[in-house]
This record gives C-alpha cells, structure tokens and sequence, in this order.
C-alpha cells in the first residue's frame, strides 16, 4: 500500500525549535519525530514511504536518505496552500489504496489492521477543544455522517486524528482537484477534511476508527506531552554519570555526560549534553547543550545552548546563551 506522510509546512507555533530545522526533525527522545512515525509505518508491513517536503526540505532528505537509503522519496511543496494541496503532490491517477498520516502525529494504534483497502478509515479520538481540529458525526455503526474543518459550533468533539486509509488515490485526487478548481478553502487553505467531504457527497463512504492515543507535536506544551508518552517506549540512558539521582523514564544520548544532578521523570537528553548541579524534570535538552546550577521544569533547550543558575522553566532555541552574556 502506498504511504504518504505531509510534512512541508514550517512548524510556526513550534519557533524558536523551527528556525533551523522543519517541526519534523524536532528530535523527541532520542529520533526525530518524522522517524517515529516512519517506523511505526515499517512495522506496519509499509516498505515504502512518499513525504512532502518543502520548508528547509534538505535537513530532511539529507537525514532519510542516509539512515533509510532507498526507503523513501520526496516531493516538493512548492507554495503552502493546504494539506489537501499538500497531499495532492503524491497521489497517483490509480484506483489503489493510499495509507496517510500526518508528519507532526504520534499515535498508538495498530496501523496493520488499519489498513483495509476494502473500505475508506479515518482514525479519529475525542479532543478537549474540537475548534481546532476537523471533526467527524457518526451513527451507532461507526459510518461517518457528515465532517466539518475546525469548525466554529462544533457539532461534536470526535476529531481527526490525523491517520487516513482510502480505497482510490485517483477518487481523492480527483476531490482535491474539485477543491482548487472551485477554490474551495477554510480558513485561506485547501483543506483534507473538505476534499472528503467532496467523496461524500459523491457517494463514497467513511468509516471511524477510535484509536488509543494521539498525540500532537504542534506546540512547545504538546511537544512535552508526546516527549513524555515515547519515553515510555523509548527510554534509554547511553551517557556517561557521576552521582546521578535517576526518576524514569529518561532518554539520555550517547556521550552525554551528567554530574551531580538529578534527572526525571520524563526528561529527553540529546547527544553530547553537558550537565552540572542540576534538577530537571519533565523537559527536552537538545544536543550538545550545557547546563550548570539549573532547576528546570517543562522546559526546551535547543541545540548548544548554554544556561547556567536557571530556575523554573524555559524555552530557548539554538546558540542561546541564559543569562545572555554581556558585551565589552
């Protein structure tokens, strides 16, 4: 079954973490976050994947290309006008199933027997704040009823979750060709939950898939969140420790070095950290950052940052230095 994974857009609610590299190579204990999604995919039994990439694409197909050479192509977005858009670049005119999710979900679901190509699935969970997600009614089978794109009144709280089985790439395609030939957009963009709305009204039929777990990584807050869920699949502790208390889970890379702290619970360490006298909990420290003196929660430190005599929490990108350090 062909995969395609969207994964072109900046990541804006996610800076500073995306001013050198797209929301998908954010690294979440220990991978990337296009890397987890990408082997839950393999062991789906996908061997193959398609992602569209566009925003600083190069820091992503440099990355696959030489840790999974020949298990992925790219194509490129262009201009941003969408995920329906977005999409559109790697479907073929092919009556064959198209599995799709998105480039910044992380979920817990089984992705093999979701994917049936005898009939269209859409992953879908109940959310807190269903404004912010297209939104799904069902009847008592599970068939979806009717969809609306992050909707003002939301008819109810069952949200996409980001993961799509269909039947027919060329029926899809052909929707989202619909979509921009009429120029059909919510909220300025050429949306996926419209272009099956468009299948709908066309007769074709969805099914909905309650999943276990869905976690985003579009904000600093949920990063923590899905940070805080793959630890307990993921944790791992290659660095190098001299009087280290430890709380699990806790993913520390390889030669990090970690004296006279304590580290967790829920706390991902890149490769080559340095830290000294410090207490961090529930936070992502990304490679060859320093720390010293710091008691830090829910906080992101980007790569070769440096903090010292920090408390309370933070979000810095890249190069920063805390306290910034004067000038003359």
């Amino acid at each position: 079954m062909k995969a395609i994974i969207p994964a072109a857009g900046a990541g804006t609610r996610l800076q500073p973490h995306t001013f050198n590299r797209p929301k998908v190579m954010v690294p979440v204990a220990g991978k990337p976050i296009l890397e987890h999604i990408s082997e839950s995919l393999f062991s789906a039994g996908i061997d193959h994947i398609t992602v569209i990439v566009g925003y600083k694409q190069k820091t992503v197909t440099d990355y696959f290309n030489t840790e999974f050479p020949g298990k992925f192509s790219f194509i490129t977005q262009k201009e941003m006008k969408g995920l329906a858009h977005a999409i559109r670049y790697g479907l073929e005119d092919r009556d064959e199933p198209v599995l799709i999710i998105l480039g910044d979900t992380i979920i817990d679901m089984d992705l093999r027997s979701f994917q049936d190509p005898r009939e269209n699935r859409i992953a879908v969970a109940a959310v807190e704040d269903p404004q912010r997600f297209g939104i799904v009614e069902t009847d008592k089978s599970g068939r979806i009823r009717a969809m609306v794109e992050k909707p003002e009144n939301p008819p109810g709280n069952l949200a996409i979750a980001g993961v799509y089985c269909l039947q027919s790439q060329r029926k899809l395609r052909n929707a989202i060709d619909t979509l921009i030939r009429k120029d059909i957009r919510t909220r300025g963009e050429y949306q996926l939950t419209d272009a099956l709305r468009v299948m709908m009204d066309q007769g074709e039929k969805f099914k909905a898939e309650p999943i276990r777990a869905w976690y985003d990584c579009g904000t600093a807050e949920t990063l923590l969140s899905t940070s805080a869920y793959l630890l307990t699949k993921h944790a791992a502790n290659h660095g190098q420790y001299n009087n280290l208390q430890l709380h699990e889970p806790v993913y520390i890379g390889h030669g990090s070095c970690i004296e006279n702290s304590e580290i967790g619970p829920n706390v991902a360490i890149g490769e080559n950290v340095r830290i000294r006298g410090s207490k961090i909990r529930n936070s992502m420290i990304f490679s060859h950052a320093k720390l010293e003196n710091c008691d830090l929660q829910d906080t992101l430190i980007g790569e070769r940052s440096r903090v010292r005599n920090a408390k309370g929490s933070l979000n810095i990108g890249d190069d920063e230095t805390v306290p910034p350090q004067k000038n003359g």
